[in-house]
Parts: C-alpha cells; sequence; structure tokens
C-alpha cells in the first residue's frame, strides 16, 4: 500500500479538530508528526486518505478519543523540575494544618510520573498526617498507563535507591525490567478524564495544583481560560506549579510570584 499524503487542507482540519476539543494549537511544523501518528488508523480502517480519516471522526465518538490521544503530546519524568517539589517538601509542607488534608492536583498528568512523584514526596514528609493527590489528562490512553503505576526500569533513574526500596516493586519473572509503584502510594492516588478547556466537575478545593508544561500548546485566551479555571479550585493562600518556560503574567489577577514559576493565590 503506497504512503498516504496528508495535504493542507487536511492539516488544517485536525488543527481545527484538536484545537475545539482540547485548545491545543498544532504548528505547522507539527504536520508530519501528525501524519505519521495518524497513518496507522488510516490503515487500521483501510481508508485511502486523510480527508475521510477526518470525516469518519464527525460519526465515531471511540475514534475521536483515539486521534485525541495520538494528538496530544505527553513527555513526563519522575521529579521533573525538582526544585519544585523541593520547595513543596521544605517550605510548605511543613507549615500545612494537620487537621485537614494537603490536597494537590496533577492537571495534565500524562502516564502518572508526576502523581506518584508527589505521592512520594508527601508520604515522607507528612508522615502519618492525611494527604490526597488528584491526578488528570484528556488522554485516555495516559491514564491507563498511570492507573496500572507500571514503569520500565530505566524510568527510574530520577528515583533514590532510598525512594525505590520504599515505594517501588522490582518485577521478577514476566514482569523483569519493569517496577510497579506501591499498594499504599496507589490507594492514595486517584486519575481521572478532565478536560481543562472546558467546564471542571467537581473535584473540591487543592492547597496546590501542578499545571506544569501544558500551557505551552494553547492560545493566549484558551491560557487565561484555564487558568481561571483552576484557580477557583485553589484555597486562597494555595500554590498553582507551571512550567519553567512558563509564565502567568497578564493572564490571571489575584496571585503572586514567590518563586521561578511557582505562585500563590492571594
Amino acid at each position: 500500500m503506497r504512503e498516504t499524503t496528508l495535504s493542507d487542507q487536511e492539516f488544517a482540519h485536525f488543527q481545527r479538530f484538536i484545537h475545539g476539543i482540547a485548545g491545543i494549537n498544532l504548528a505547522p511544523i507539527k504536520k508530519s508528526l501528525v501524519a505519521g501518528r495518524l497513518a496507522k488508523r488510516l490503515r487500521h480502517h483501510g481508508l485511502s486518505s486523510f480527508g475521510d480519516y477526518y470525516r469518519l471522526l464527525s460519526s465515531e465518538q471511540e475514534e475521536r478519543q483515539i486521534a485525541v490521544d495520538l494528538l496530544t503530546t505527553n513527555e513526563t519524568h519522575f521529579f521533573r523540575e525538582p526544585r519544585h517539589f523541593e520547595l513543596l517538601r521544605n517550605h510548605i509542607l511543613p507549615f500545612h494544618p494537620r487537621s485537614r488534608p494537603f490536597r494537590v492536583w496533577s492537571a495534565a498528568c500524562s502516564s502518572g510520573e508526576e502523581v506518584y512523584t508527589l505521592a512520594m514526596v508527601l508520604a515522607d514528609t507528612l508522615r502519618e498526617a492525611p494527604w490526597e493527590v488528584q491526578g488528570s489528562d484528556i488522554s485516555t490512553r495516559m491514564l491507563a498507563q498511570a492507573e496500572s503505576a507500571l514503569y520500565p526500569m530505566e524510568r527510574a533513574a530520577e528515583l533514590s535507591e532510598d525512594l525505590l526500596r520504599r515505594f517501588c516493586l522490582k518485577g521478577i519473572g514476566s514482569q523483569e525490567g519493569r517496577f510497579l509503584i506501591s499498594p499504599q502510594l496507589r490507594a492514595r492516588v486517584q486519575f481521572a478524564y478532565i478536560n481543562l478547556t472546558a467546564p471542571l466537575p467537581s473535584t473540591g478545593i487543592f492547597d496546590a495544583i501542578f499545571l506544569r508544561n501544558v500551557m505551552i500548546y494553547f492560545q493566549p485566551e484558551t491560557k487565561r481560560q484555564v487558568v481561571e479555571r483552576l484557580l477557583s479550585r485553589l484555597r486562597p493562600g494555595g500554590w498553582l506549579f507551571v512550567g519553567h518556560s512558563e509564565s502567568l503574567n497578564g493572564l490571571a489577577d489575584g496571585v503572586e510570584g514567590v518563586a521561578p514559576a511557582v505562585y500563590k493565590k492571594i
């Protein structure tokens, strides 16, 4: 079967598709990436053009979610941008009142490494005090990976021997070369499908929200709306973490910058 070419017009259709669902702005340089990721779905359905596949998306909800999974970027690892976790451990958690759980939301958790990093830090610092971690993403494929809590051993490079010993189980037999997050951590975290560009479901109020390396894919107005939604779920005095290449300048009132890519709700 000859290789199918993605025309500029067809690429524009997929740009509008993913922007309409997830607010993501696909730059022109992403055209070959889109063609590569969607080509397998054309073969799966026996379609001869990307235009045919785009028309299929209008009638197949399950296929729409598959396309969203393929077109969203999922890059993460344990203890990514480690200074944020140092700030959490040393300057936020010690001053949290033990009378209520410390609640943190990883608002674009991808395959779950950020969620389990947060869980390790909270378990290590708060000990027996109550805490909760919520992870969410728009990719059902990534959420399934996160909920499995199973990772290849090369992903453990950022984890200390102590953390691996206390919070991870090394695979043997058929699972050799992989590790599993321990049951005691998995029991304290929850995952949910949440589209940050749509009205939010009921989540409760959080003490900290991690919205890192997400806004770089949004246009300014979408960024403003997403930040406004999340701030509505952040407790006064709560903390909002964004990626080190991101900023809330001009996007939100009622917050003050307290460290690189860290803001506090006034």
